[in-house]
């Protein structure tokens, strides 16, 4: 299990049959005292310990005969700091098997932020080193006074199993996770599941006219896939189709990346990998709103039959691209999925990507950049916002609209030579493949939202709060609250 199993306890943490315990502390002002811990908070501040928000420090406590770690979680007093908090301190506690947790002081229902940032700290990918690295928790008990709800405990491991999904298949090199294998993890992923999948191969895509995954796949030994997964529960009044980018490994295709800028690249499929992962978690929760994911996937590599710049390719519904960039690849296989997607008419289509390196230019990397019709935008942003997930819009601007434009085709997929602007250039040019809520020719597109995660997808700095060094898992949770928010509707 590649997060730890998680308790609970109603009894006082000092009393844990546990290897260590880890407590959560608020901000240490020069009168706090630490509830049920005499003398404890006197002692921190000797050591310079003030419970400042992603502070972690072992300690020797007088009567306590455990090994004791604290994790500060700063001036807030909200799910958001005590998650984060959590993360942190089973992130760096390291080398004990079981580890009892406790938040003294803490007010309110505090077991669902708890154990949620034990599962996501808690995470460890095995790897490939002879040398396996130091150990987290393989079982984390949580210590309130108030049990939580069935409900708490199942969103827990539907989020835990989600953002692990993610982490586990984007960090696997991609020698070993091609087009078919992530097709056949997806079906091994969900068969124990009320959700239906179906799988095109290159001949069946070829035969529907997906040729914006041909395209981008045609250059790669390992041919390309597209994956549907419905999960569709009876009496369900709401629709969200979900599409996610699926690029196994980038290279650029022609348009070959530099080598420093092909590195990492396997991360490429992150947005496939979430909507994966976020239909697993609809499901294993039984939300009662249909969701149908799509996983556009494909190696962008180049060969003798890879795609030229310059080359036109024919979309599903029958607009023709030039490509005049091959490395602007993401958006000619989500332009696929996306009309795809639309065919079925539900009331959301969603898309996520690691789509533009301008992204992180605009929002850095902890932002989620986020485009789409007013609604659709604002719903996502609150649902961020309850899971304390970092989220900004970007404008779709008209005036921009006219650079789409190509002298051979419908439109182009880059700018050549044009940097301005490049994230929101992606957006509109999805836009242009969102379909309408009915067959009717004047009717309206559906409600249309595009979140690009490459700035967020892969954490290349130090370790923060609950997330590590590596693939993030970024906006999966927030996914998971918008189902919710949707359900209720």
């Amino acid at each position: 299990m590649p997060f730890p199993r998680l308790a609970h306890s109603s009894s006082s943490v000092r009393e844990a049959d546990a290897d260590a315990l880890l407590l959560v502390l608020p901000h240490l002002d020069d009168t706090t005292e630490i509830d049920g811990w005499p003398g404890l908070a006197a002692q921190l501040r000797r050591i310079g310990f003030t419970g400042g928000a992603g502070s972690y420090q072992r300690i020797v406590a007088e009567g306590v005969e455990l090994p004791l770690a604290v994790a500060g979680r700063g001036r807030k007093d909200d799910a958001g700091s005590l998650r984060d908090a959590a993360g942190t301190g089973i992130r760096s506690l390291t080398g004990f098997d079981r580890v009892a947790l406790s938040a003294p002081g803490a007010d309110g229902d505090v077991w669902r932020p708890l154990a949620e940032g034990a599962a996501l700290g808690g995470y460890r990918f095995t790897g490939y080193a002879m040398k396996a690295p130091a150990s987290r928790a393989a079982e984390v008990t949580v210590h309130t006074e108030a049990a939580p709800s069935s409900e708490d405990v199942a969103a827990v491991a539907a989020i835990g199993d989600a953002v692990a999904l993610v982490k586990d298949l984007v960090t696997t090199p991609a020698e070993w996770l091609g087009p078919a294998d992530l097709a056949e993890r997806a079906q091994a992923s969900v068969a124990d599941l009320a959700v239906d999948v179906r799988v095109w191969d290159e001949d069946a895509l070829r035969a529907d006219g997906f040729g914006g995954i041909l395209g981008v796949g045609q250059g790669s030994d390992r041919p390309p896939r597209l994956v549907r997964l419905d999960y569709a529960p009876a009496g369900a009044t709401r629709h969200v189709a979900l599409v996610g980018k699926g690029i196994t490994f980038d290279t650029g295709g022609l348009s070959l990346k530099p080598a420093a800028s092909m590195v990492g690249m396997k991360y490429d499929m992150c947005g496939a990998a979430t909507v994966l992962a976020v239909v697993r978690a609809a499901a294993a929760l039984q939300l009662p709103v249909r969701v149908t994911g799509w996983l556009c996937i494909a190696d962008n590599m180049p060969s003798g039959r890879a795609t030229r710049p310059g080359d036109v390719l024919r979309m599903l519904d029958g607009q023709t691209v030039e490509v005049t960039n091959t490395d602007a690849e993401g958006r000619l296989v989500l332009a696929d999925g996306l009309v795809a997607a639309s065919r079925e008419h539900p009331d959301l289509v969603v898309d996520i990507a690691t789509l533009t390196g301008a992204v992180t230019v605009a929002l850095g990397t902890r932002h989620t950049g986020v485009m789409g019709d007013d609604d659709a935008v604002a719903d996502y942003l609150a649902a961020a916002d309850r899971s304390a997930e970092l989220a900004w819009r970007l404008p779709l601007p008209e005036h921009m609209r006219d650079e789409l434009d190509s002298p051979i085709a419908d439109l182009q997929n880059a700018k050549m030579g044009d940097p301005a602007g490049g994230t929101m250039f992606a957006g509109l040019f999805l836009e242009r493949f969102v379909g309408r809520v009915s067959d009717d020719a004047d009717a309206a597109r559906i409600p249309w939202l595009h979140l690009d995660i490459a700035g967020v997808g892969m954490n290349k700095g130090g370790a923060f709060g609950f997330t590590d060094k590596g693939v993030t898992g970024a906006a999966t949770r927030s996914l998971i609250e918008l189902l919710a928010a949707e359900a209720q509707r």
